[in-house]
């Protein structure tokens, strides 16, 4: 008895001195301050003598510091809160809901400008509205154990599909009905969207972003009550002509377009006032192909309005509201989780000011001459017009589309059946998973020593290095070894000096301020990717063959909610890193001049040449492995390898360690970014024939063209 007691004690005693410990701000606060003071992860981590990783799991709570590093790490925030107090507390609540005086305010929210900083405040939930009724049979997908928690709904969710009823369908199963006039007066339908009866919202995903805007989706019904075309006779601009009469209505109710114009995505809006605050909608119009099939599947525009609700919704929850394409969704999502500016109180005028963020794009810089696309005014001011530039004067960083030799083909691998795909999850994403990049502009120095952790690129010489024929070289998208001197992005020089190359650039374009900037994206579509794969019942926890029965069955029988969320997860992944390089578009279009998305913080063409850089050395890191162990790709594609097999299943060619576990380094079955699945399988004679020919076997492994899944 007197054991148990003195067991009970210290077990109390353990707690007493867990509750003692020096206190500690939220997690959000303690990234707040380190930020506020333009303090890098590095930076903490050296002070208290802990690897970056720690600081990032104390800043994200996955883990709490210990002491006597927790003191140190105490005394530290309680300092940066001095200097840097939180601009949320004590400020006055707001009568009405104001907007405070901002530097350079625009009033219109265009996608290519960012809207001014509000002052801070924490998001409030709201009950469903009185008036909202249950749609029967309206499917709801829940959310697996252990899944990623996603965006709380708050009110009646972030958006309603309209059918030409008189009903809105909203989440949960909710249809709101909508006033007399709003089934055919779209001035109407606008103004009950952004009232209370229809309460629409959509929480902001940081302390300093802002609250997105309601999202209408009008079905082919509910277009054609509202005087919409069912399509655009404009095939080339894709917008409505300026003298149609639901924009006349607009006009007349005073509201405005932004520039993008009356097309399948128009955002409508007032100009903010101190009264009113801000006003915009978002209207996504089905008929015209709002949601394209590559990023959404076939038949999701088609689908019940309850059901493309709950869809709908379920990617708004977990990713974002849509705001466009899944591209324009992917690029809006970084600047929702990094915004440009924030709210600060200037202490001599005791007046809210616009205040950058740190560790965000917070404007437009031009790209160094490397990284500009030939269409760039820095390229046209270089070069002649019709000059075609070469490796050492562009910066060629793209995904792999590579083929092996048939000649180089072995008789062992001729002996056997079969040629099978694995493809990377999400290898975009996993390659901007803690990847620095640069935050401003380049800057050019000559000769300089290489470093691995600044970003830029660097011109060097990698055409001395010797690599296996039978893999893909690591440092062009066409798997050839260089030739001679070419721009490189840093992971891929950094990779090089990992094979034992020594690197001796001759200049450079870098860009010493820098951070994770994607950190954040890449965690929220990662969660998003995990968890709707865990509804549609793949989790982690499955070994191998199970996962793979769970993949097939997937595709055997997709579910018509969540496949298409799946796939528009993924789309926005690519689309949101090719967007980073958006490119000139439009007929009145001539080279050399500027287009609208150089006007964005996030026009980053450096930023995408990173990731795919990185994407592309994971990818032949892997591979390298497997060819360590005796096994060569005969194509690659992007995030696809074929290799060839003695069976129809992964499970018969990837290599095992004497304990039967997956080689480390090497490519493993599983559900998580960066791991591989099942892409396809043909037979032997198919993949020579596809090599005769010059073809890429991983475009074609799946039974029909990689590029129509949009992959």
């Amino acid at each position: 008895m007197p054991d148990e007691q003195e067991s009970l004690f210290a077990a109390v005693d353990a707690l007493l001195e867990e509750a003692a410990q020096d206190p500690l701000p939220h997690p959000d606060e303690r990234k707040r301050l380190r930020e506020a003071a333009g303090l890098s992860q590095d930076q903490i981590a050296k002070a208290l003598s802990v690897r970056r990783e720690t600081v990032t799991s104390w800043e994200t709570g996955r883990t709490a510091p210990r002491a006597p590093k927790r003191a140190a790490y105490a005394r530290l925030l309680e300092g940066l809160s001095t200097l840097h107090p939180d601009p949320t507390v004590n400020a006055p609540a707001p009568t009405s809901a104001p907007v405070p005086p901002t530097v350079n305010a625009v009033n219109a929210p265009t996608p290519e400008q960012p809207t001014p900083a509000q002052p801070p405040a924490p998001a409030a939930s709201a009950p469903p509205t009185v008036n909202a009724v249950n749609a029967a049979g309206a499917p709801t997908p829940a959310r697996a154990a252990g899944a990623a928690r996603p965006t709380p709904l708050e009110g009646n969710g972030p958006l309603v599909v309209l059918d030409g009823t008189d009903k809105a369908h909203a989440a949960h199963g909710l249809l709101l009905p909508l006033p007399p006039k709003a089934r055919t007066d779209l001035p109407t339908l606008i103004s009950w969207a952004l009232g209370p009866d229809a309460d629409l919202r959509s929480p902001r995903l940081h302390r300093n972003g802002k609250d997105g805007d309601p999202l209408l989706v009008l079905t082919p019904a509910a277009a054609e009550a509202l005087g919409l075309p069912p399509a655009l006779e404009d095939r080339r601009t894709l917008r409505l002509p300026d003298n149609h009469p639901t924009l006349k209505l607009l006009a007349k109710a005073k509201w405005q377009l932004t520039r993008r114009g009356f097309g399948p995505w128009p955002r409508i809006y007032r100009p903010a006032t101190p009264t009113t605050g801000r006003q915009c909608v978002q209207l996504a119009v089905l008929p015209w192909g709002a949601l394209d099939a590559r990023a959404w599947g076939e038949h999701t525009a088609g689908l019940p309005a309850p059901e493309l609700a709950a869809l709908l919704t379920t990617y708004a929850s977990r990713v974002l509201t849509p705001r466009g394409s899944t591209a324009v969704s992917g690029l809006e999502l970084m600047t929702a989780l990094r915004p440009p500016t924030r709210a600060a109180r200037n202490p001599e005028t005791n007046t809210w000011e616009s205040a950058p963020v740190a560790g965000s794009l917070t404007r437009a810089v031009d790209p160094a001459p490397p990284e500009a696309p030939d269409e760039h005014p820095v390229v046209a001011a270089l070069y002649p017009r019709a000059h075609q530039r070469t490796p050492d004067q562009v910066l060629d960083e793209e995904a792999y589309d590579w083929i092996r030799d048939p000649q180089l083909l072995t008789d062992a691998e001729c002996t056997r059946t079969h040629a099978v795909g694995i493809d990377v999850n999400m290898a975009f994403a996993a390659a901007a998973n803690r990847l620095p990049v640069g935050i401003g502009p380049a800057v050019h120095t000559q000769g300089p020593r290489f470093d691995p952790k600044i970003p830029g690129c660097w011109l060097a010489d990698l055409s001395s290095l010797e690599l296996d024929p039978r893999l893909p070289s690591p440092f062009t998208p066409n798997g050839h070894p260089p030739t001679g001197p070419a721009w490189y992005a840093t992971p891929t020089l950094a990779y090089a000096q990992e094979l034992g190359h020594p690197v001796h650039a001759a200049e450079a374009w870098l860009r010493p301020d820098h951070g994770p900037y994607l950190d954040a994206w890449y965690t929220r579509l990662r969660d998003a990717y995990v968890a709707t794969m865990a509804d549609l019942g793949v989790t982690s926890a499955l070994p191998e063959p199970a996962f793979l029965a769970a993949m097939a069955e997937l595709q055997e029988h997709p579910d018509p909610v969540l496949k298409p969320v799946l796939s528009a997860i993924k789309s926005t992944v690519k689309g949101g890193i090719g967007k980073l390089r958006e490119r000139p578009q439009g007929a009145a279009y001539r080279p050399g001049e500027p287009w609208p998305a150089l006007e964005r913080p996030t026009w980053r063409p450096d930023i995408r040449a990173a990731v795919i850089s990185t994407a592309r050395v994971n990818m032949h890191r892997k591979m390298n492995k497997l060819a360590a162990a005796g096994l060569h790709p005969v194509a690659v594609l992007s995030d696809c390898a074929v290799y060839l097999s003695d069976g129809p299943s992964p499970l018969d060619f990837l290599p095992r360690t004497p304990e039967g576990k997956p080689l480390p380094g090497g490519f493993r079955l599983g559900v998580s970014p960066g791991m591989v699945k099942h892409e396809g399988t043909q037979s032997l004679l198919w993949a020579v024939e596809m090599l005769d020919q010059g073809l890429n076997p991983a475009r074609h492994i799946k039974g029909h063209d990689a590029a129509a899944d949009g992959e």
